[in-house]
């Protein structure tokens, strides 16, 4: 069936210059053959307009344009004949393997050979004379030549399509990875920052509120000690981060990291802050091999720690903070708790943002967290957070 749609200026430019030149070969009486049932020289004119005709649809129709080029280059064997048809022809066969279906791709060139090899046998039989030979090669110099030569140019052409799409689909898979390494890389600076920065922040929060709310020197003097101190160790983290962002990043974690061996320092940081929230902060390593770990699960660990802490300076009713680490077979186990309840004086707000970077950093890892209250036989309901870390190097994905 013909399709409607407008030519392309290429055939249309093909089809014009195919029927000027036909007609300036029939205006100057070249013919390509004699002593044909229709002798009259115009008679040739009639296939000549009709495949011109034809190269108008040679992209929009080519399986129907060819068949009927191929009546109308039968119709131009009995009239006197004109080159410009024939070759008009062998554009149409070119462009039905190159523009039609898969199918016609690849049957057009079987068809086109064995045509031509029963057309030179046949003639071999024919006229007994090896000169028929010569039917059998302009035959597949009209049929089977341009059918592969259109085969050949489909093959490229389809290369190029599949490559050009492996390549917007590499650079696809190419973005895709950069923005979830981008996402990822902000995640990581996200949590850095909050571990780093809320725990002063919070202390300070509290001091300074009661330092305003309780009106008397020593208790403000106290206040005022703890929050230097705290603004003098955020300033600091505060410092380290930036300079790990100005160096790129180069490692995952940088070498001045925060270890488990730091922890003694942090919890008697959170003793001074806690004290006057009526909180007692208590260190029990209960390990039996203390070695260095990865350092991904040490920072993991010591972020968890300092994490808990800061939500217990905010929330914990006055009691014991208890840091607990341990093993739990292969898995290094950390675990904070605090009494769990309401307490009078000041409180500092939170937005969940600490629980949230637990958790990311222990799916990392591959390992389990779990944070919530809970009851140990008759005492107060205790807020318990329990991760537990893998510390072999395989587990460790960030």
């Amino acid at each position: 069936m013909f399709s409607f749609a407008r030519p392309h200026r290429h055939d249309v430019l093909i089809a014009a210059i195919g029927l000027l030149g036909g007609l300036f070969l029939w205006v100057l009486g070249l013919h390509m053959q004699g002593d044909r049932p229709f002798v009259a020289p115009w008679v040739s004119l009639l296939p000549l307009a009709v495949v011109s005709g034809l190269e108008l649809v040679r992209r929009n129709a080519p399986q129907a344009a060819l068949v009927i080029g191929t009546l109308a280059l039968v119709a131009d064997q009995f009239t006197v004949g004109n080159l410009a048809t024939v070759l008009m022809f062998t554009d149409l066969m070119y462009a039905a393997v190159l523009y039609g279906t898969p199918s016609a791709a690849r049957r057009i060139p079987v068809t086109t050979f064995l045509i031509t090899v029963a057309v030179t046998i046949g003639f071999l039989t024919w006229f007994r004379n090896p000169q028929a030979l010569l039917i059998g090669v302009v035959t597949g110099m009209v049929s089977f030549l341009p059918a592969i030569t259109g085969v050949s140019v489909r093959n490229h052409r389809d290369a190029a399509e599949a490559a050009l799409l492996r390549a917007d689909q590499t650079a696809l898979l190419a973005e895709m990875d950069r923005t979830q390494a981008v996402t990822a890389e902000r995640a990581r600076m996200a949590r850095e920052l909050h571990d780093m920065v809320a725990n002063h922040l919070s202390a300070i929060a509290i001091h300074s509120t009661a330092a305003l709310s309780i009106d008397e020197p020593d208790t403000s003097r106290e206040a005022l000690g703890v929050i230097r101190e705290n603004s003098v160790d955020g300033l600091a983290e505060m410092r380290r981060l930036i300079g790990l962002l100005r160096t790129g990043g180069a490692n995952p974690e940088p070498s001045t990291s925060p270890t488990l061996a730091s922890l003694d320092a942090l919890i008697g940081q959170a003793r001074t802050n806690a004290a006057a929230s009526g909180l007692t902060c208590v260190f029990e390593d209960v390990r039996d091999e203390r070695g260095p770990l990865p350092a991904p699960v040490e920072l993991a660990a010591y972020r968890i720690v300092q994490e808990s802490l800061t939500n217990a300076l905010k929330h914990a009713a006055p009691g014991p903070v208890v840091v607990r680490l341990g093993w739990a077979g292969p898995l290094l186990a950390v675990e904070v708790s605090s009494v769990f309840g309401d307490r009078a004086g000041p409180r500092a707000p939170g937005s969940g943002a600490g629980l949230v970077g637990m958790r990311e950093r222990v799916v990392l890892l591959g390992g389990a967290i779990e944070a919530g209250p809970v009851r140990t036989g008759d005492g107060p309901m205790i807020w318990r957070v329990r991760a537990e870390l893998p510390v072999a190097e395989g587990n460790v994905r960030a």
